[in-house]
C-alpha cells in the first residue's frame, strides 16, 4: 500500500493550537503541569501537549459552571440565540482553519473534515432558533378545578462527553442545545483530539458567553475523575458518546446520584440490498453510507446483506469504487481516505479482516495496512459469515463485509440479530424497502441513500444503542425538566 501526495498539500495551521484547560472564563494549564501528546496520526509527529487535568482541576470546572448556572438560565432567550448564531458566524468564517485542526489530530480526509466541519457548525444554527421556541402548555383540567401549566425549564449544570471520530459535530450537537436551555456546561473531549474542541470552546468564549457558562477539561486519569464529577450534587444532567461499553459504567455512576443520562452509543449498521434494487444508486449511495469518515463512524454501513440476485454485481462494482479511492494525508485534498485516529485503532480493524478470513471469507479488494501512519486500504470482504467476529463487531474503519442471502425475511431477522438499534440502511424498490425499513430495530433507517444526519432530524438508537435524541426539536428537551404548577381555575 502506497499513500498519495500532491500539490495541494496545505501548509500548517495558520493559527496556534490551543492547548490548555478552560476553566472559569479562562485559558490555563492543569494544576499539576501534567501533559499528554496529540498525536498526528497520518506520520506519528506530536502536534501538540495538551494541559492534563486533574481531580481538581475538574472540580473546579463543575463548581464554576455551577456559580454561572443561575444567571446563564435567567438569561433571556433571545441574547442566549443571539450568542448561538454569532459562534456559527465565527466557525462559517474560519470553516477551513475548523477543518484542519481536525485533519491534524484526527487524520481523516480533506473531504471528510469539511463536510464536519460545515454540518457542525450548522447546531450552533438550528438550536440558536430553537432557544427562542421552548414550548410550554397551559389548559383547563377535566375537572374544571384548576388551570394547568407545564414549564420548561433548564435542568442544570452538563457534563458532555465526546469521542474522537467526529470531534467536531459531537461537540456542537451537544454543546447548542444545553447552551440554547439553558445549561451551564462541562466539555470532556477525547484524549486523541482535543484540539478541535479547545478550539469550539475559544470561538464560544471569543462571542461572548459569559464567565463559567463553558468548561473544558481533559481528566487523567478519566473514569475515576469523571465518576466524581457525576457524584457531585452540582450536576444534574450527563450527555455521552462513545462505547456502548462505557455508556453501561457511566449509567451505572448516574444511577447514585440520579443524574438524568442521554446515551448515543455503538452501532452495527446492517444494510439490506433487495433484489429490486438499483446497482447504480445502492453502490453510489452504499460508498457513502461505509466510508464516510473513513467508516469511523457509529451510522457507517457495517453489515451488507445481498440478496443472491444482486450478489455478485454488487460486489465487484463495489470493489471497484473502491479500488479507485486514493488514500493519504488529509491536508493533501486529492486525497480521499486519510488515516485512521492511530495505528492501534488501524490494527484492530485489520484483525477484524484477518479474523474473516480465516473464517472462509475472501478478500476481493484491499486488505493492506501502511508500513508508516495509520492507514489501512479501502477494503471489501466477500462470503462473510452472519454472526462471526467481523460481522457481530462493529468495524469501525473502511471495510465493507458481504453476506449473501436468499430470503428477505431472513435477512430481517439477520439485521436484528445484534444488541445495537441505532443506524439501518435498506435499498431496493421504494415500497417494499419502507416495509422493510419498518420492520428493522433502529433509531435511524436510510431508503435508498447513504446519508441521513441533519440538524433537524431526531438522532438516536434504539436497545443499547443509546438513550434519548439528539438534534431537532427533541434535542433541545434532552436539557430541559418539566415543572407543573396548579393554578385556580
Amino acid at each position: 500500500m502506497t499513500t498519495a501526495t500532491s500539490s495541494s498539500t496545505v501548509p500548517p495551521a495558520s493559527a496556534p493550537l490551543i492547548a490548555d484547560l478552560f476553566i472559569d472564563g479562562r485559558w490555563r494549564r492543569g494544576s499539576e503541569d501534567a501533559s499528554f501528546p496529540v498525536i498526528d496520526p497520518a506520520d506519528g509527529s506530536t502536534i501538540a501537549s495538551f494541559a492534563a487535568a486533574s481531580r481538581e482541576d475538574c472540580l473546579e470546572a463543575v463548581e464554576a459552571a455551577s456559580a454561572a448556572q443561575e444567571s446563564w438560565a435567567a438569561t433571556p432567550p433571545r441574547q442566549r440565540s443571539e450568542l448561538l448564531r454569532a459562534a456559527y458566524d465565527v466557525l462559517t468564517e474560519e470553516v477551513e482553519l475548523f477543518a484542519e485542526i481536525m485533519i491534524r489530530e484526527n487524520g481523516k480526509s480533506y473531504a471528510d473534515a469539511i463536510g464536519e466541519a460545515n454540518y457542525a457548525k450548522e447546531f450552533f444554527r438550528w438550536f440558536a432558533e430553537e432557544a427562542v421556541r421552548i414550548p410550554g402548555e397551559y389548559r383547563l383540567s377535566p375537572a374544571g378545578d384548576k388551570r394547568i401549566v407545564v414549564d420548561r425549564q433548564p435542568i442544570g449544570v452538563s457534563l458532555l462527553i465526546t469521542p474522537w471520530n467526529f470531534p467536531a459535530a459531537m461537540a456542537t450537537r451537544k454543546l447548542a442545545p444545553a447552551l440554547a436551555a439553558g445549561c451551564s456546561v462541562i466539555l470532556k473531549p477525547a484524549r486523541e483530539t482535543p484540539l478541535t474542541a479547545a478550539y469550539v470552546v475559544d470561538v464560544l468564549h471569543r462571542v461572548g458567553f459569559p464567565k463559567g457558562v463553558v468548561n473544558l477539561v481533559t481528566p487523567v486519569p478519566t473514569g475515576p475523575i469523571v465518576a466524581e464529577m457525576l457524584a457531585h450534587p452540582a450536576v444534574r444532567k450527563l450527555s455521552f458518546t462513545g462505547s456502548t461499553e462505557v455508556g453501561r459504567e457511566l449509567l451505572h455512576a448516574c444511577a447514585d446520584t440520579v443524574v438524568s443520562a442521554s446515551m448515543e452509543l455503538g452501532g452495527n449498521a446492517p444494510v439490506i440490498v433487495l433484489p429490486g434494487a438499483d446497482l447504480d444508486v445502492t453502490v453510489r449511495e452504499s460508498l457513502l453510507a461505509k466510508m464516510r469518515n473513513g467508516g469511523s463512524a457509529c451510522t457507517a454501513a457495517n453489515r451488507f446483506y445481498v440478496h443472491s440476485d444482486v450478489h455478485d454485481a454488487f460486489v465487484a462494482r463495489m470493489a471497484e469504487e473502491l479500488g479507485r479511492l486514493r488514500v493519504g494525508p488529509g491536508l493533501d485534498h486529492a486525497n480521499q481516505l486519510g488515516a485512521l485516529v492511530s495505528v492501534k485503532e488501524r490494527d484492530k480493524v485489520a484483525a477484524l479482516v484477518d479474523s474473516a478470513v480465516r473464517d472462509g471469507a475472501i478478500v476481493v479488494q484491499g486488505g493492506t495496512s501502511s508500513e508508516t501512519g495509520a492507514f489501512y486500504d479501502a477494503t471489501l470482504v466477500a462470503g462473510v459469515r452472519h454472526g462471526s467476529e467481523i460481522n457481530a463487531n462493529e468495524i469501525f474503519g473502511p471495510v465493507t463485509a458481504v453476506v449473501r442471502y436468499d430470503d428477505v425475511d431472513e435477512a430481517i431477522r439477520m439485521a436484528n440479530d445484534t444488541i445495537f438499534g441505532l443506524m439501518a440502511y435498506v435499498f431496493g424498490e421504494e415500497r417494499e424497502a419502507v416495509a422493510v425499513a419498518r420492520r428493522l430495530e433502529a433509531g435511524m433507517v436510510a431508503v435508498n441513500r447513504g446519508v441521513v444526519s441533519d440538524p433537524a432530524a431526531p438522532f438516536g438508537g434504539v436497545k443499547q444503542s443509546g438513550l434519548g435524541r439528539e438534534g431537532s426539536s427533541e434535542g433541545i428537551l434532552e436539557f430541559l425538566e418539566e415543572k407543573y404548577i396548579a393554578l385556580t381555575a
